[in-house]
């Protein structure tokens, strides 16, 4: 729990490290601001609906494929594992995956703490003998897991390409510390989306019903609500584009018009066209994807893949180093 802190006579529950990055992003050029500060409450549900819309082809993607590899998984996961869940969310594909293996415990993982212990309370109805450990955590750093966990081996579980969030310096930064995490012996199952056409990748970030961009300017209000900003909403618009050369995603907040606003007061002030770089969503090639997993310490054991060659599931697992010649 943040410990308040008191700033000119008033009570402050900022997140020190969101006010920083909130700062520091506005005053770099160009600005950026680090997608993890989407995820408070109201965050984490429009991200929810979100994975509903006809548009975004991860999810369901994914979830069938959960169901084409499960007897497979069932053959390469032993029971007794613990699952480990980076960045559960609703834990939305979770009982598909805990129902193939046969799991000793899931310890959910996520940023946003209200969301994970109500979604691990809705969880337990379905499993109620699985024991559920839900950890608060920015699981982008090594994380302690819960006593009960320690010594059972464990699966790692990160769907929804959320590697695909992170530059590769930083998924690389990411996958080794899951590694330390988990321990070697450990296996990891990632989502992963493939590199596709222009026309299907900017709808599914750009969708017709409004909520991605709802979800990209909720940010605006995360930062007028718990900074004490200024900043008119509706001097910005949410802005989806392809970026072929970094073979990524990007979403921006665009000014449409010259705005000048505080935030934790000090002045900022953005001129029509320039925008805040709000998240990266990187797709990857097959021969990528086996780079990044193995320069973060996981050899790919397994891989499943959607008929349409849009999305996979890759089986990794944590073996020793290789010596080099």
């Amino acid at each position: 729990m943040l410990k308040p802190e008191i700033e000119d006579g008033q009570v402050s529950l900022a997140d020190p490290a969101f006010r920083a990055d909130v700062l520091n992003g506005l005053n770099a050029r160009p600005r950026a601001i680090p997608a993890r500060w989407f995820y408070d409450r109201r965050g984490s549900e429009l991200f929810e609906a979100i994975t509903d819309l006809p548009e975004y082809y991860p999810t369901r993607t994914e979830i069938a494929l959960l169901g084409d590899a499960c007897p497979d998984l069932a053959v390469r996961v032993e029971p007794g594992r613990a699952v480990i869940e980076f960045g559960s969310g609703s834990s939305t594909k979770t009982p598909r995956l805990l129902n193939c293996i046969e799991p000793a415990a899931y310890v959910p993982i996520d940023i946003s703490g209200d969301f994970l212990r109500a979604s691990a309370a809705e969880l337990g109805k379905g499993f109620p003998d699985l024991p559920i450990h839900p950890v608060e955590a920015n699981f982008m750093h090594p994380v302690p897991l819960p006593a009960a966990v320690a010594d059972l081996p464990k699966l790692g579980f990160f769907p929804g390409s959320t590697i695909g969030n992170m530059t590769p310096f930083a998924a690389t930064d990411l996958l080794r510390a899951m590694r330390t995490s988990l321990g070697e012996g450990a296996l990891l199952l990632i989502g992963i989306d493939r590199v596709k056409a222009p026309d299907v990748l900017v709808p599914a970030y750009d969708d017709a019903a409004g909520v991605t961009a709802a979800f990209n300017l909720n940010l605006l209000e995360r930062i007028n609500r718990e900074l004490g900003g200024t900043i008119l909403l509706d001097a910005f618009r949410h802005k989806a584009v392809w970026n072929d050369a970094a073979s990524r995603i990007e979403m921006h907040l665009e000014a449409v018009r010259d705005v000048r606003f505080t935030v934790d007061g000090r002045p900022f002030a953005i001129t029509a066209g320039e925008s805040i770089h709000t998240e990266n969503s990187h797709k990857y090639g097959e021969r990528g994807t086996r780079v990044l997993l193995r320069s973060g310490g996981w050899t790919p054991i397994a891989e499943w893949n959607d008929p349409k060659g849009w999305f996979a599931l890759i089986l990794a697992e944590a073996r020793p180093a290789e010596t080099a010649p």
